[in-house]
């Protein structure tokens, strides 16, 4: 498969992507290794692709929220301005409940547990990154689980479920590095030795969009690059597999709304107008208006 931070996505691509699709919202599985807006240095972007996601609509949708460039997984896109301004109050106040997956360097202590550093933000332009100061940086909570372990050449390799309870930017790799554990492949909070992709994904979100129904939930399957891992620290595949990308695409392009067909209705009006079904109401010769038994 090509590396999509090449190139953007395109309309195939990013339509076997979609996970779910209501008339507010769009969830699509984010690959690794493409910023969702252009950065710094330009370049290639998932927002570009969203020109493909309009379903009817007269506007592409847009960012409800940000994941990293090379954190893959659940991103929420509102397909209008109602949509944008409610998912955002929700992301805002810590409504919707984010479900990341980590395979990090290390184990933590505990078996779980809760982090709670504040995190600023330091540099100006490409060099910037995230720093723990709990004087002076933003309240930032992660709880944490661990769900499975293994031994591997360069130590062992940890498993971890992570919830965040507040948005802050790099929050989940700056608290995995402070647990003492930081996510592989992180080259700015981790091991800059250990090559390779970031082992961070969005696994799920679910989201109060009525408040008299159940939370719209929904799960991103793991990208190839940690499946192998996660495999070795105990998971199991979802029972229920996402489609092929050739069905995915082809059984949303069924549901894209279609011209109408007013052929069938036309002859029934015309076939109608024989038989005389649809009359127009009249006055009888003698001035009465015509009495029901007359309508048939």
């Amino acid at each position: 498969m090509p590396n999509p931070a090449a190139k953007g996505l395109s309309a195939d691509e990013i339509l076997a992507r979609v996970l779910h699709r209501d008339g507010m919202i769009l969830v699509i599985n984010k690959p690794p290794g493409i910023p969702v807006h252009a950065g710094f240095g330009g370049g290639p972007n998932l927002e570009e692709s969203f020109v493909h996601l309009t379903f009817g609509l007269p506007r592409p949708p847009s960012l409800c929220h940000r994941l990293d460039r090379d954190t893959s997984g659940c991103l929420v896109l509102g397909r209008h301005t109602k949509a944008l301004r409610q998912v955002g109050d929700m992301f805002a106040g810590g409504k919707v409940r984010k479900t990341y997956w980590a395979l990090v360097d290390g184990a933590p202590r505990e078996s779980e547990g809760r982090i709670k550093v504040a995190i600023r933000k330091i540099g100006q332009g490409p060099g910037w990154k995230m720093v723990a100061d709990p004087r002076n940086g933003q309240e930032a909570i992660t709880d944490y689980k661990v769900r499975g372990s293994i031994d591997t050449p360069h130590g062992k390799r940890t498993w971890l479920e992570l919830h965040p309870h507040t948005g802050r930017t790099h929050q989940i790799r700056i608290h995995c590095a402070e647990l003492g554990c930081p996510v592989v492949g992180d080259k700015v909070y981790g091991r800059k030795e250990l090559a390779g992709e970031l082992m961070l994904h969005a696994r799920a979100v679910a989201i109060p969009m009525h408040s008299k129904r159940d939370p719209i939930k929904v799960k991103a399957p793991p990208p190839e690059h940690m499946l192998a891992d996660l495999v070795a620290c105990g998971f199991k595949e979802d029972a229920a597999a996402p489609p092929a990308a050739a069905q995915a695409i082809e059984k949303i392009k069924e549901a894209l709304p279609e011209t109408p067909d007013f052929s069938a209705t036309d002859a029934a009006r015309a076939r109608a107008a024989t038989r005389g079904a649809v009359k127009k109401k009249g006055r009888r010769p003698n001035g009465r208006k015509n009495a029901r038994k007359d309508w048939r």
